[in-house]
């Protein structure tokens, strides 16, 4: 039997040996530094000659190719995710928004999911799993929101995990094999040209009225019309200019005393976790615009709706500068304004529809006037052509409107039916659209 060999090989080569002590073969191979400067030497054993052999070459090649994981922390799944949450893709590095949605998919779902499970025994198998277990729970609320939110989850984890495979803690991103849940698009459906009517003759007799025009007219987003403040729009010039986004507010508990409310949103004390604005969605998000003429009288007159809102406050008046506001000048919480949408359109009897459906109304509006994708692109605030696409929502009902107005500038109906002319006369027997001079 081989006489146990203690220490390394000279110049931090891969050594083999057999141990009297726990009658095994043991391989050493250094595949790195470590953090504090010394070598990172990784250990195998088995029960002869050939199986250490085959461990020390497997993990050299594992070296060679840039395949070892990085010496450290054990991580399991939900340490990782934790710690990418709070240390590596906390704002301002992402945005509120996206920072929101990853911390919901990581608490709700892939924590109590996978979360157990070691970070370097994660499988797409695993995580395939999950998102069945998702889209089986998330049913009763329709095939979209399940779809949408399985996605989501894919999403976060895929991103959480690339950066675990460029620190080293993971050799392969487990979530790239996995089959991602296939995402439904849904056809959205702009509103057609009577109904946008409706809604803005029905908005009109309600307050911040103005508001819903931005949105039907401009397509400016929900955050980006409660982010506006007055010192953004110019009257006078007839121009606009987007900023900032208005985040849905977040709050904790303040009370030294426990307050009886659940939500911190409720606490007398709250305290808030975010700031009111940050920066549009994208670069291509600020940006300015020209107002059309009605639009204009109409924010005319909403601001001196609220300079008499402000009177009848008085000392209750909170001067924010925002142009929408709620009756004591605060600013208004996004929660509160998809309430308001959703009465506007049952009380102007228009279909019901999401807040962002007026947005695709506006884009479509302009891309049937024929205005070009790039102007388009800058007054959505696209940062890609390939939103416009998304954005041609044209239905029949669009279509066929447009069609009877080219008929009606190009044709007049003929007065009655004619009889027949001699050749060369305008008109026929059957009374039939003559063309306009």
């Amino acid at each position: 039997m081989p006489r146990e060999k203690k220490g390394r090989s000279a110049n931090g080569r891969s050594s083999i040996y057999y141990s009297e002590t726990d009658q095994s073969w043991h391989g050493w191979v250094t595949v790195g530094t470590k953090d504090n400067g010394q070598s990172d030497r990784r250990h195998v054993r088995g029960k002869n000659q050939d199986e250490v052999s085959d461990k020390v070459s497997k993990l050299e090649r594992m070296r060679d190719q840039g395949r070892v994981t990085k010496a450290g922390q054990n991580w399991t799944v939900e340490t990782w995710l934790k710690h990418w949450l709070e240390n590596i893709v906390a704002p301002p590095v992402v945005s509120e928004n996206a920072y929101s949605a990853y911390e919901v998919a990581v608490r709700v779902h892939l924590v109590p999911g996978i979360g157990a499970h070691r970070l370097v025994k994660l499988q797409p198998e695993h995580l395939e799993k999950l998102y069945r277990a998702i889209m089986r729970k998330s049913t009763k609320f329709g095939p979209t929101t399940s779809s949408s939110t399985a996605h989501q989850v894919h999403r976060t984890i895929r991103a959480a995990l690339n950066v675990a495979v460029r620190r080293k803690h993971l050799t392969e991103n487990p979530a790239l094999e996995a089959r991602a849940p296939k995402l439904e698009e849904t056809e959205v459906e702009p509103y057609s040209v009577d109904q946008v009517k409706a809604l803005l003759v029905t908005a009109l007799k309600r307050r911040n009225s103005a508001r819903w025009a931005i949105a039907l007219a401009l397509g400016l987003r929900q955050g980006e019309a409660l982010g506006l403040r007055w010192q953004d729009v110019d009257l006078e010039v007839g121009t606009l200019v987007v900023r900032r986004n208005r985040l849905r507010p977040k709050w904790r508990h303040g009370c030294t005393e426990p307050c009886g409310k659940k939500h911190g949103g409720y606490c007398p004390q709250r305290v808030a976790l975010r700031e009111e604005t940050a920066g549009t969605k994208s670069a291509a998000g600020k940006r300015g615009m020209g107002l059309p003429d009605e639009l204009v009288r109409l924010l005319r007159v909403h601001r001196d709706v609220q300079a008499r809102e402000r009177e009848r406050a008085a000392e209750l008046w909170t001067d924010t500068g925002y142009v929408f506001t709620t009756p004591t000048g605060g600013p208004l919480n996004p929660r509160s304004d998809y309430d308001e949408w959703k009465r506007l359109l049952d009380i102007a009897k228009v279909p019901d529809g999401r807040l962002h459906d007026a947005r695709h109304t506006a884009a479509t509006v302009l891309l049937l006037l024929g205005v070009p994708e790039r102007t388009v692109m800058g007054i959505m605030g696209w940062s890609n052509t390939a939103m416009a696409a998304r954005y041609q929502h044209v239905t029949a009902a669009i279509r066929l409107d447009v069609a009877q107005r080219v008929g009606g500038l190009l044709w007049e109906p003929a007065e009655k039916p004619t009889e027949p002319r001699d050749e060369g006369e305008e008109g026929d027997a059957t009374g039939a659209l003559i063309p306009t001079a």
